[in-house]
């Protein structure tokens, strides 16, 4: 579900919205925009250089290789929906990488002169889903951690739910 709202939000922006590419303001703190990272989060890594879409890509499946094992494993519907929209945002901008050489950003936060770093839905799929498998952490409790006919449960498990 991710992944298909993801895409078509910047299917919508690429192709309708932003012909021309301009900024449209909404309101005094939130702009549509055009732009175009060619690195991770915040434009880290961001290079020109030809084989970075690819290497993230790769590093980005693997990742999510590796989520779908632990979402396999998961009883917790809190974080099976944590590791979902992980893998839905991380796979929508794989695709991005893999058509455009970039991810596209359309949305832009500001107040008081400064912007965070522009964003999709991809984006803030991850990052809910970073912030849902923090408060499973904390607040998660034993029995959801039970593994599949192995009879122990809390601590001893914890470990087992992990990558």
């Amino acid at each position: 579900m991710v992944v298909a709202l993801d895409q078509a939000s910047k299917w919508w922006m690429l192709d309708h919205v932003m012909r021309p590419p301009r900024v449209i303001e909404l309101t005094g703190f939130f702009n549509l925009v055009m732009g175009w990272n060619r690195g991770v989060s915040f434009g880290l890594f961001n290079t020109s250089t030809p084989y970075n879409a690819w290497v993230l890509s790769a590093l980005a499946l693997i990742i999510v290789a590796v989520l779908a094992v632990w979402l396999g494993r998961t009883r917790s519907p809190l974080l099976a929906a944590a590791i979902g929209l992980i893998i839905g945002g991380a796979l929508g901008n794989v695709i991005d990488r893999v058509r455009f050489g970039a991810v596209f950003d359309f949305l832009d936060i500001h107040a008081a002169g400064f912007h965070w770093p522009a964003f999709n839905v991809a984006d803030s799929a991850i990052t809910v889903g970073a912030v849902m498998l923090v408060v499973d952490s904390l607040f998660a409790r034993p029995e959801n951690y039970k593994h599949k006919g192995d009879g122990t449960t809390g601590s001893e498990n914890r470990a087992n739910d992990g990558p």
